[in-house]
């Protein structure tokens, strides 16, 4: 791993400076990742730039060189989900099926076209509508799905005729680096570019005169950061930025099938997924027996090492999100909370943390208010279904949400009371080929996934056509 490097002009970028990238399992440093100079951000970008015109005008290139890279990643699951685990901390499993969500995007996008739409034609005029690129893209990825959130924006930029200049999160550069390595001879040159460095390099990205759009997922405060620094360039913006997603449970749900679909949906990744559940309202009179089911799915759960068999729950993936469940965690029994299972680290080496479910909390907890991206699952009870809604959208975030119930029926109606980009019924977090992802309020701004994902790359153009 410690021979990995970026990729600038579809050649390798040597690199005169590095920085640690840590095992969250054993917090050992893993690998040495090269630090990208301002000077080779410039290179790549203007290497972006260059490439932007050929590559917009040659469709059947761009669905060629998707469908080859898609074949290429395929190829290489066990390196990349490999690095993944070692890197990020989840589980070999879930590191694989980020690695097949990757080629499924490449794939499905590589077949996607954006069809020219016709607003009039007749002996006089012609009027079609139809999409142009936006233009170079800088991408901007965190460290929890550090391949699947990358691909998931690099498919529909190249799709659409973009040419892209990719930044992982330094916690989590080397999947990333590894795919611009398997890109080589595959995508054009300048075509996608792969640097890597700390949240400075980010921000020289936004601020560049290249890109002309900056697509984000991270937090709502660097979100807000990215907003403000490419305003004065008028730059188009896609932000994803997290959520505080509410499971509504209503009273007729199935306890076993319930439960396990919270749990695994809150719990999936050590917790570190942006629209995993993060708070869920039951109804009072079946708060207890709710509450024994997970209990008892979280004590049966396996935490540690994400390579070792059998492994249901790696580390947080660093020290900052390790130190911010812990302190979440210890405010909700300061405020009332009981911690019912879990509620403390692992001992030893690595960021590990117990799955942890509290009762007694309500509105006003920062466990219940705030983002925890952890594996700790805060239960509030409700007695009416009306007051739990509007505590659900009482919140800065509308990401994700979802209706536990018997009545799919009942529970699609009440979905459209949620204040969030999607809500789901009797699942989590599931999705299908063409479906869009995004959210409301702080949570984002537009979409991703779909031809809404793709539209989103692309910018408006009228041709009107006087035929005399």
């Amino acid at each position: 791993m410690n021979e990995l490097t970026m990729t600038i002009s579809g050649r390798v970028a040597p690199s005169a400076a590095f920085y640690p990238v840590e095992d969250p399992a054993t917090n050992a440093v893993l690998a040495e990742a090269p630090e990208c100079s301002p000077e080779q951000m410039d290179e790549a970008m203007q290497a972006a730039a260059g490439a932007q015109r050929g590559w917009e005008s040659d469709r059947k290139l761009r669905q060629s060189t998707l469908e080859q890279l898609a074949s290429a990643v395929e190829g290489r699951l066990e390196d990349l989900a490999e690095v993944i685990t070692s890197e990020e901390g989840k589980p070999l499993s879930e590191a694989r099926s980020e690695v097949g969500d990757a080629v499924n995007d490449l794939r499905y996008f590589a077949s996607l076209e954006l069809a020219d739409e016709t607003v009039r034609e007749d002996e006089h005029t012609v009027v079609r509508v139809v999409r142009r690129p936006i233009g170079p893209v800088a991408a901007i990825t965190p460290w929890n799905f550090p391949l699947g959130t990358a691909v998931a924006k690099i498919a529909p930029a190249l799709a659409a005729g973009c040419t892209v200049v990719l930044k992982p999160s330094p916690y989590t550069p080397l999947a990333c680096l590894l795919f611009g390595e398997i890109g080589r001879g595959i995508v054009p040159p300048g075509v996608l570019n792969v640097l890597s460095g700390g949240n400075e390099l980010g921000m020289l990205m936004t601020e560049h005169s290249v890109p002309r759009m900056v697509s984000f997922t991270g937090s709502v405060s660097t979100g807000k950061k990215i907003a403000t620094a490419v305003a004065p360039d008028l730059k188009r913006l896609t932000l994803e930025l997290g959520g505080n997603d509410p499971a509504i449970v209503l009273d007729d749900f199935d306890l076993e099938q319930t439960a396990d679909g919270l749990f695994s949906n809150a719990f999936g990744n050590c917790g570190q997924i942006c629209v995993a559940i993060k708070r869920v309202y039951v109804p009072r009179r079946r708060h207890d027996e709710l509450v024994s089911a997970l209990v008892a799915r979280a004590e049966a759960a396996k935490v540690g090492d994400g390579h070792l068999a059998g492994t249901d729950i790696g580390p947080l993936c660093n020290k900052m999100q390790y130190e911010r469940v812990d302190e979440l965690v210890r405010d909700a029994t300061n405020s009332g909370g009981e911690v019912v299972t879990g509620g403390h680290r692992v001992e030893g080496p690595g960021y590990f943390f117990e799955p942890t479910v509290v009762v007694g909390l309500t509105d006003g907890a920062r466990l219940v208010d705030e983002e925890q991206f952890g594996p700790a699952l805060p239960i509030v009870s409700y007695d009416d279904v009306d007051d739990a809604i509007e505590r659900a959208n009482a919140s800065h975030f509308g990401l994700g949400a979802s209706i536990w119930t018997t009545d799919p029926e009942r529970g699609a109606g009440i979905a459209r009371g949620v204040e969030s980009g999607t809500v789901w019924v009797n699942t989590h977090q599931a999705g299908v080929p063409g479906q869009p992802f995004g959210g409301l309020k702080w949570s984002g701004i537009g979409v991703e996934g779909g031809r809404w994902g793709m539209i989103g790359f692309t910018e408006l153009q009228a041709i009107h056509v006087a035929r005399g």
